[in-house]
């Protein structure tokens, strides 16, 4: 056993140490120079007010000195000597440098108020404006409740920093190094009889950094699940309610609870030892100035104002070093928040606006496939090779399974993602060459599940632009059939509706959101994405009989699971595996008998049976 421990080190062995110890530090770094950039390029509009801030902070660093340097001149003067008058006179300079302090201090935090708010505010509407940028692939595989965090949980230990930590370490790092210099020009040994201890200071400040840096990361990864579990679960209560999965959903946030809570006492365990031990060396070096400082009186080297000087040059060398460790927390956290808000700006959109742009002209809604394959996931394919030739003003329908590509099909389309191979057409046209704002005017998009925002019906439609007009919005609504129920609602057009169309039906909604692609894209291609799903028998009326009116106005795509809704389109697509393995009008299809026919059999008797069971179950059938 003691030979074991008396081998070398395996050289690959120290090797991949170093390596480690090195990445570490790299990562380090890196967070460190993100809180920085991120900070500099915020700051950089308001140098001015920071130019003028740093000046007080010099000025207020500068009298922190001031004080006990009066206080040695006062004992080893007018006391020394009894002279009352000139110590009358040291008194109110003490009392004047009190009042400076004040005034410069409140000054400083003034003005770098000013500054580091304004900073964050612009910095938060880069981010949202970043985020709203972002392509849709990154919109879905990244957390609501990661995305909020970053607004405002990153935003707000940003702010603290600027609010708090920052005039910490500005005026105390330099009070610091002021004091520093005024000690070793007053007397020398018992400068570094104080500053003995700061080797120790700066050791173990190093030692704790990257436990304290560890810990805050993984707090902060505890609190982001928790916010994204919040999130899910407070918008899903009713299923959770309905499914009886109360029980499930309070095991489930206790365990996301204890992990927060157990990288919280970490944190704060390590936190409170720094702490504790810069408390510990403070009081050393305290300690070593009243015993070495002693001996100077006696020995000669020194004079009793000196060294009460000297206690006080100790204190105020201190006080900045305990402040920045106590904000040290502070720091790390922040560092961690800078380093993920940099992180998400610097996530390149993977779908743009080419650099040079073509205009598009008016839309006569011709639509192109060419070979294009598709995939989320490399090597997973979505789409495989699809050709399809779509003729201005047809209605095409989209059928298949679940998982066949219809949806992603017709994502392509709107440039929610790019094809992996092949390409889109729109009138003849790549529309990889198209602005996006320009294609998305011209492509309208109905969503199975339909969005609603906070404001009125009328802002709703219009997605509060100022330049439509309320005729083109009643005529949007009125065409959509969605002016049926606006106007019964209280208020019609200026009923207040509720996040996320809480106080509307699912009809509603989805009759509003017809109506706004209309108002939005009056002359575009329009897709409906299950636009006829999960609503009543009365308002699927009023959207076919709209949809009627729409869909021989536009080219248009239409997915549907009931072929029910799809008999009347001009053509209707049949996709399986990310193929498409048909194409005709319904009769065509049912006359080929293929994969169209035997979906159709297939809904019918689904419906049949449920008619049945239906006639079983009614008080009728049951007397």
């Amino acid at each position: 056993m003691s030979q074991a421990k008396n081998d070398p080190i395996d050289p690959f062995e120290a090797r991949e140490r170093e390596r480690l110890r090195k990445r570490k530090l790299s990562e380090v770094a890196s967070q460190d120079s993100a809180l920085f950039r991120l900070l500099g390029s915020s700051l950089a509009p308001y140098k001015k007010w920071l130019a003028v801030s740093m000046v007080l902070m010099l000025g207020t660093s500068a009298l922190n000195a001031v004080p006990p340097y009066l206080l040695q001149q006062a004992i080893d003067g007018p006391i020394a000597r009894g002279e009352v008058d000139a110590l009358i006179q040291i008194s109110l300079l003490y009392g004047g440098t009190a009042i400076g302090l004040f005034v410069l201090t409140f000054a400083f935090n003034w003005f770098l108020q000013q500054a580091g708010q304004r900073a964050l505010a612009d910095l938060r509407t880069k981010l949202f404006n970043h985020i709203l940028r972002q392509d849709h692939g990154f919109l879905t595989g990244t957390s609501t409740g990661d995305l909020v965090a970053r607004l405002t949980n990153d935003i707000d230990q940003l702010n603290a920093v600027l609010s708090t930590s920052i005039v910490v370490v500005l005026v105390e790092g330099v009070t610091l190094l002021v004091i520093v210099v005024v000690m070793f020009a007053v007397n020398w040994r018992l400068a570094l009889l104080a500053l003995a201890v700061l080797p120790i200071v700066a050791l173990t400040t190093r030692y704790f950094r990257a436990r304290i840096r560890r810990s805050s990361s993984g707090e902060r990864t505890a609190q982001a699940r928790i916010s994204s579990f919040l999130n899910e679960h407070i918008h899903g209560m009713t299923v959770v309610q309905l499914f009886n999965r109360e029980h499930e959903s309070e095991e489930e946030f206790e365990s996301y609870n204890k992990t927060y809570r157990d990288a919280l006492v970490e944190l704060r365990w390590h936190s409170a030892v720094f702490l504790s031990v810069q408390e510990v060396l403070a009081a050393i070096g305290l300690g070593l100035i009243l015993y070495g400082g002693g001996q100077g009186v006696l020995a000669g080297w020194a004079t009793l104002g000196t060294l009460v000087a000297f206690v006080q040059y100790t204190e105020r060398a201190f006080t900045p070093v305990l402040r920045l460790s106590q904000e040290y927390n502070s720091l790390q956290v922040a560092l961690g928040a800078a380093e993920r808000i940099h992180s998400m700006l610097s996530k390149v959109p993977q779908v743009v606006s080419p650099p040079d742009p073509l205009p598009i002209p008016a839309i006569r809604g011709d639509i192109e496939y060419e070979d294009v394959h598709f995939w989320y996931v490399p090597d997973e394919p979505v789409l495989r090779g699809v050709n399809l030739k779509i003729a201005a003003g047809q209605t095409v329908a989209v059928v298949g399974a679940t998982g066949a590509g219809k949806s992603s099909l017709v994502s392509l389309l709107a440039r929610q993602y790019d094809p992996t191979e092949g390409r889109v057409l729109l009138d003849g046209t790549d529309i990889r060459r198209f602005k996006l704002d320009e294609l998305r005017r011209a492509v309208a998009v109905v969503p199975q599940d339909p969005i609603c925002l906070e404001g009125t019906i009328r802002h709703n439609i219009a997605l509060f632009r100022d330049d439509l007009s309320d005729d083109v919005i009643r005529e949007a609504a009125e065409f959509s059939n969605a002016a049926t129920f606006i106007e019964e609602l209280p208020g019609t057009y200026d009923f207040k509706v509720l996040p996320n169309g809480e106080n509307l039906s699912q009809g509603q909604r989805q009759l509003l959101s017809l109506a706004r692609a209309l108002a939005l894209c009056p002359d575009g291609v329009l897709i409906l994405d299950e636009a006829t799903s999960s609503i009543d028998t009365a308002t699927e009326a009023l959207l076919q009989e709209a949809l009627e009116r729409v869909l021989s106005t536009r080219t248009s795509l239409v997915i549907a699971h009931r072929l029910s809704t799809v008999r009347n389109a001009d053509r209707i697509i049949v996709m399986e595996k990310g193929r498409v393995v048909e194409d005709g009008n319904h009769q065509t299809l049912l006359a080929r008998n293929g994969y169209y026919a035997r979906l159709h059999r297939h809904q019918l008797l689904s419906e049949a049976e449920k008619e049945a069971e239906a006639e079983e179950s009614s008080p009728v059938a049951a007397d």
